[in-house]
């Protein structure tokens, strides 16, 4: 039998875990049992009652968070000559197209965000096996292949996030630093989970939300009452 650490026993009696919880007071409690000595990441978890194997029931789409993620993103985009000034200027960490797609046939991965033109996608895609599996992969559907390179930087850098519903039919996503105020991490936690409902697929049937939990690094998690979304 596993044994629960002292801080894990303290945690777990600030709250009930058996009750679901407002956003409001999930944000109070869960900056109150984080005890990371370093600022620790506060992620949504969403289970959709959807089949991610049927392509109609995917669900995947981006969200610019109002008060940021907290992360510092690290952007690379894979563009023509004369898109690098542009991207340059918005804060791209690297900016470039064959050398770095011949450094990520290499296994290079040091990125969190990659950005990139319709025009060389052919190139781009290429690379699907590598950058696919790490979440990678440039989509129109998120905003990361556009003729908009500055403006796709900028909101990279300054909160938006990408998110996939995975094979278990679950989002996982960045809302915030335990740092933060507790109201700043509602607001972003309401933000992304509105957007998640904006995407329902029409032919998803029955509870599209089942669950939420808010969770922050190393801590237990917190049931969400869903009826707000309502």
């Amino acid at each position: 039998m596993t044994k629960i650490s002292k801080n894990r026993k303290l945690a777990l009696s600030k709250y009930d875990a058996t009750k679901s919880y407002s956003l409001a007071e999930a944000t109070k409690i869960i900056k109150d049992i984080t005890t990371t000595k370093f600022d620790a990441s506060i992620d949504v978890s969403v289970r959709l009652g959807v089949d991610p194997r049927k392509a109609n029931q995917m669900v995947r789409g981006s969200v610019s968070l109002p008060h940021g993620s907290g992360k510092v993103m690290r952007v690379l985009v894979l563009c023509t000559p004369d898109k690098v000034a542009e991207a340059t200027a918005a804060g791209a960490d690297f900016v470039g197209l064959d050398e770095y797609i011949e450094k990520i046939k290499s296994g290079w991965t040091d990125v969190d965000v990659i950005i990139t033109m319709p025009s060389v996608m052919g190139k781009v895609g290429a690379l699907g096996r590598v950058l696919g599996p790490r979440g990678l992969m440039p989509n129109p559907k998120t905003g990361t292949v556009t003729m908009e390179i500055g403006k796709a930087v900028t909101d990279a850098k300054g909160g938006k996030i990408d998110f996939k519903v995975d094979k278990a039919g679950i989002v996982q996503a960045l809302v915030g630093k335990v740092s933060f105020d507790s109201n700043k991490l509602a607001e972003n936690a309401t933000e992304l989970l509105q957007t998640i409902m904006k995407l329902k697929p029409s032919s998803a049937k029955g509870v599209y939300v089942r669950s939420i939990y808010l969770s922050s690094t190393m801590s237990p998690s917190i049931q969400i009452d869903t009826k707000f979304l309502s």
